[in-house]
């Protein structure tokens, strides 16, 4: 079947049992990187696209690495591969918007996480990043606008 033509079959949840068979690294990674083991997962998730490029979840995880690490320079290097390969979906999405959340670049935050609202509006992380940049917005600015078209 055309869907496991490549060596690594793809599955459609990120980070479920298997997204890419025998990607071990990527495991760790997701495994460090919910424990709070920021370097670990780097390494891990880092070992990950090394070994498979394509493998659009482990470059997500080493983005959200970057990030935890301050290092928002690799961090938008590794969500733009995320993006080239694991394409327009709510978790890349979500989780660049976040990025540029934190990095205080609210209108990049707004449109990334516009368009994941757009794909799956009841997301309730979504949400939360939403309501996070309207409080941000709303504390620098006096009041957050209504640009992103999701509900009050």
């Amino acid at each position: 079947d055309a869907a496991h033509a490549e060596p690594w079959p793809y599955v459609e949840r990120p980070f479920g049992p298997n997204y890419y068979l025998g990607d071990e690294d990527a495991r760790l990674g997701h495994e460090n990187l919910l424990a709070g083991n920021f370097g670990n997962a780097e390494y891990h998730f880092r070992r990950a696209v090394e070994v498979t490029p394509q493998n659009g979840a482990a470059w997500l995880g080493l983005a959200s690495c970057y990030d935890r690490l301050g290092r928002f320079d690799l961090a938008e290097r590794a969500y733009n591969s995320a993006e080239r390969f694991a394409g327009d979906n709510v978790a890349v999405l979500n989780n660049h918007g976040y990025s540029y959340l934190l990095r205080g670049r609210m209108r990049e935050a707004a449109r990334l996480l516009n368009r994941a609202a757009q794909l799956d509006p009841e997301n309730p992380t979504v949400a939360n990043n939403i309501r996070m940049l309207r409080a941000g917005q709303s504390y620098f600015w006096g009041s957050a606008p209504y640009i992103w078209g999701w509900p009050h």
